[in-house]
């Protein structure tokens, strides 16, 4: 290989760690609404430059994520695994919306179902089937109120998912009182009547793709 081959590829690779970098950072700033033009002038690189790296956004979205992805479903294999399943249930519930508190580029991603790759569909409805088998399980352990639904989870992300904060630091602590509360209610000794389920749908909401836990920056 030539030096200047081998200088090309180090530019090459030089300039996709940097884009990758500054969109995560923008992505966890403000969401998924960064143009891809504004990507490229952060990260120095032309446009063209960007769209050979990443032909699409959703392209360089699955490659921000894909770490965070990764160890996502690790956890909610281990909430699976977990003998004591209010444990396994509560810990993935409190670890979602900690990373809710950390980014907005988590919560836009899963909000609006991106990415849409067949490998995240597949995990996507493999988080799914994990998340029921804890309700099911903290029900029949006689921990979770038998009334709950897995819409009630819903409830507690698109509530958690509004929490609007002057720093990373408050909206992570105003995250965790909130979900502490809503946790706390779920108990079975804890149950009384309620009003019918919301019609949401767990599917539209749950995310699975991220589990980084970095604070968000401020816009």
């Amino acid at each position: 290989m030539s030096t200047a081959t081998s200088h090309l590829r180090s530019d090459a690779a030089e300039n996709r760690g940097r884009i990758l970098a500054v969109a995560r950072d923008l992505f966890a700033e403000r969401g998924l609404d960064v143009q891809m033009a504004t990507i490229a002038r952060r990260a120095g690189v032309g446009v063209a430059t960007l769209y050979r790296r990443f032909p699409t956004k959703e392209s360089l979205v699955n490659e921000v994520f894909a770490d965070q992805f990764a160890a996502c479903v690790a956890t909610m294999d281990a909430a699976v695994a977990d003998s004591d399943p209010w444990r396994g249930l509560t810990g993935v519930i409190e670890q979602i919306a900690e990373m809710q508190a950390a980014d907005r580029g988590f919560s836009a991603v899963f909000l609006a179902s991106f990415p849409t790759t067949v490998e995240f569909q597949r995990e996507h409805a493999r988080a799914l089937r994990g998340i029921e088998l804890l309700i099911e399980r903290a029900k029949q352990a006689g921990q979770l109120r038998p009334d709950f639904v897995p819409a009630d989870l819903t409830l507690v992300l698109m509530a958690n998912n509004g929490i609007v904060a002057d720093t990373p630091e408050a909206a992570l602590a105003t995250s965790k009182r909130l979900v502490a509360y809503l946790l706390d209610s779920f108990r079975a000794e804890h149950a009384r009547p309620l009003p019918p389920p919301a019609t949401v749908a767990l599917a539209d909401v749950l995310p699975i793709a991220s589990c980084r836990t970095s604070p968000r920056a401020n816009p």
